[in-house]
């Protein structure tokens, strides 16, 4: 490698290692979650700040129509009375637009908000978002309390049992 080339991806890698970094950060357990608005599949809005006094499953995915995040979103459903009896809601948020997210709701049976986070500035927030290869969220959950904080943090989740784990996330938290 050319000494030319070589301090050329030095360069890129200072300049980029800010960003990367700042990108991977996501507010922790114990944090106030990040307030915010979106619209929602049937074009209305939706604030975080709407479900206080109730958990939150804010669960970020990749894309609309996709396998793992037909399955992620089919366990949810599944499990929907679970949440409801345990005072909970489900959230999706990805970055596709609310036209996709109404096609996604209505094609797989789904009855629980699915947000548009067109802008990025949401799942830039939450330390969710990624550009490789292509720019969507990352599969990861955040579990807020009632009181507007942050419970718990799953990051790189499994769509196959995501689900149950945040199930026994919420069991364990309401006995403390």
């Amino acid at each position: 490698m050319s000494k030319r080339i070589f301090l050329a991806l030095l360069c890129a890698m200072v300049v980029l290692a800010p960003v990367l970094i700042a990108s991977a950060a996501h507010p922790e357990a114990g944090a106030p979650a990040p307030q915010f608005t979106l619209k929602s599949q049937d074009g209305s809005p939706v604030s975080l700040s709407d479900f206080h006094g109730k958990w939150v499953v804010l669960y970020f995915y990749p894309k609309d129509f996709t396998s793992g995040c037909t399955l992620e979103a089919h366990n949810f459903q599944r499990d929907l009375a679970e949440y409801e009896k345990r005072n909970a809601v489900i959230v999706g948020v990805s970055v596709d637009d609310a036209n996709s997210h109404k096609q996604f709701c209505v094609k797989e049976g789904l009855s629980f908000k699915l947000l548009s986070d067109t802008e990025h500035n949401v799942s830039e927030q939450y330390g969710t978002l990624s550009h490789m290869p292509f720019t969507h969220a990352s599969r990861n959950t955040f579990l807020i309390s009632p009181d507007g904080k942050i419970a718990r943090v799953f990051d790189d989740v499994k769509p196959n049992d995501h689900s149950a784990q945040v199930l026994a996330a919420l069991n364990e938290l309401e006995k403390k």
